[in-house]
């Protein structure tokens, strides 16, 4: 058999690579070092002009907006540990946030300002307008528009409201910090860099990923669903995280009670978005229950694997066992069949919830095949198959080796023919 591309698989792809993503991020890490240059540049003549030191101002204040993104982050992450959404995928996001967004919404807050609010409503509220009404209009724009992209073209990675969460999150997280690096800057001229680390990175730094969060959940039901309405649901997220973010920039003219409050409002959602968190987990759970279980005649699974692999715990004691075996090769290669499995299931989830996929059954088999090598390389050199800790013995596990794949596929095919509820076999 001929090497497997897991990535590829597990991404549903032919090829791991994407030309879409390779453009994409390149574009991305370009306007992110233009804007690391423009902000050292100022850094430079900042100091001068103030005769301290500018180059120790860009260093602090890039150190302090790594701070809060290496919290950020990894709280993000363990929000789908169950089917993780692909690193490159993920970084494309954080760099669009950290380059094209901020960018684009620099230039179009700049034009706003100086051609349209300003000049319509004075200095003063001019500058208000625009921070609490053209900024949140822009800047959702410029971060949302990433996630049509991913929609496009990676629409069935996107499995869960969760995995819209985590790509709106990460792209926030990417904008969020050199908008910070800029706000730094300025305080750090200012002699107020520890209060506004304070706010910014401490106090509030979740408020972008909730804003443009509402945007991955509006993109997720897009994907997830048919119909006239998964075309607004989108829009409806773009509106969500404008008034979210207009709300907390428009709540600092009312002091630190007008802050309280729309602090409470996202604090509110915030905790709306982790139940849902948890509500995905659980349907991920229950899919595995029911559809994992057909496969057992294939031999690549039984029950107790199928325990196994519905909570964290028991998929880490996998990856335990399986590095035991064989080594790091083999933990790699646990965590690909469990993400294998997981997609399997979560393939005939969206089948039976009508969303339509032509060639579910070259996937399927795709999966099935990746489990199959993802175990002969897990089990290692061993003479016999050893009981993993989760079964009584070696039997009551799918981890057997099997010498012949074709055959297994074959039976599977002629044991369980599955038709989705929602209409007919493909091609009929």
């Amino acid at each position: 058999m001929p090497r497997l591309d897991s990535k590829a698989i597990l991404q549903g792809r032919r090829s791991r690579y994407s030309a879409t993503l390779i453009v994409g991020t390149t574009v991305s890490l370009v306007c992110l070092l233009g804007m690391l240059v423009y902000l050292w540049l100022l850094a430079v003549a900042g100091g001068a002009a103030a005769g301290i030191d500018g180059a120790v101002g860009f260093v602090v204040s890039l150190v302090a907006a790594v701070i809060p993104v290496s919290v950020l982050v990894p709280l993000i992450l363990m929000l789908d540990r169950f089917e993780p959404e692909p690193g490159w995928v993920l970084f494309f996001a954080f760099v669009w946030g950290a380059g094209v967004a901020v960018v684009v919404s620099l230039l179009l807050n700049t034009w706003g300002m100086n051609n349209l609010t300003v000049p319509l409503y004075g200095a003063d509220l001019g500058d208000y307008v625009a921070t609490s009404v053209v900024a949140p209009v822009v800047e959702e724009s410029a971060k949302g528009a990433v996630l049509l992209i991913i929609l496009w073209r990676r629409r069935h990675e996107i499995d869960t409201f969760t995995d819209g969460v985590i790509y709106g999150a990460m792209v926030a997280t990417g904008f969020a910090f050199t908008e910070n690096v800029l706000y730094f800057l300025s305080a750090f001229f200012d002699d107020t860099l520890v209060a506004t680390f304070a706010i910014r990175g401490l106090i509030a730094p979740f408020g972008h990923p909730i804003y443009t969060a509402m945007i991955g959940v509006g993109v997720a039901y897009a994907a997830m669903n048919t119909g006239v309405t998964r075309l607004f649901a989108p829009v409806a997220g773009w509106g969500l995280a404008v008034v979210l973010h207009g709300m907390w920039n428009a709540s600092t003219r009312f002091g630190w009670l007008g802050l309280a409050a729309a602090y409470f409002v996202l604090f509110v959602v915030l905790m709306c978005l982790l139940g849902t968190a948890v509500r995905d987990r659980h349907a991920q759970i229950r899919a595995i229950a029911q559809y994992l279980p057909r496969y057992i005649p294939t031999g690549l699974v039984t029950r107790a694997d199928v325990t196994m692999l519905s909570s964290m715990a028991g998929r880490r004691r996998a990856r335990e066992w399986a590095a035991s075996n064989a080594g790091r090769r083999g933990r790699s290669a646990m965590k690909e069949y469990q993400l294998a499995a997981t997609e399997l299931a979560l393939l005939h989830k969206k089948l039976d919830a009508g969303v339509p996929r032509e060639d579910w059954k070259v996937r399927r088999d795709s999966f099935l095949a990746l489990m199959h090598v993802a175990r002969d390389t897990f089990l290692g050199r061993m003479p016999q198959p050893v009981a993993p800790g989760w079964a009584e013995r070696p039997t009551d596990s799918g981890f057997l080796r099997r010498s012949d794949f074709a055959h297994v596929i074959a039976q599977a095919r002629a044991q369980q023919d599955y038709v989705p509820r929602h209409g007919q076999r493909p091609g009929h």
